[in-house]
């Protein structure tokens, strides 16, 4: 485990990830650092249901941009809200990111584990 990795322990993550292999392959590499995973959840609607139930304690979460066609914009909002840190995740440039998210960590996929990890530690995102 790299050092960064030992930073994830105990750290609960929420993942939304609408392919499912992705969701599985980031979910073991969470786990392997750590992390406990909340989901993977594949919809939007489901996972800012989950945050506004706040029944789920989630330290940071990573959200991957476009979600089936819909953009994960309302579960970032929810999470804004509430001070829960959150990375986005997208295979594509950062025009991908509407402008008024940009300001937000962001990740590219196929992601660099290394880099997942710094980003997930970056405070007061």
């Amino acid at each position: 485990m790299t050092g960064f990795a030992k930073l994830l322990k105990n750290q609960k993550i929420l993942v939304v990830e609408d392919d499912y292999l992705v969701a599985l392959a980031l979910s073991t590499t969470l786990e392997e650092a750590g992390a406990s995973v909340v989901g993977p959840i594949a919809r939007a609607q489901d996972a800012v249901m989950l945050i506004e139930e706040g029944k789920e304690h989630i330290d940071v979460a990573i959200l991957d941009v476009d979600l089936n066609g819909e953009k994960s914009y309302a579960v970032a909002d929810a999470l804004a809200l509430r001070h829960i840190r959150f990375v986005f995740a997208t295979g594509y440039g950062v025009d991908a990111v509407d402008r008024q998210y940009r300001q937000y960590p962001r990740c590219q996929k196929p992601f660099d584990h290394q880099a997942l990890f710094r980003a997930l530690m970056v405070r007061g995102s």
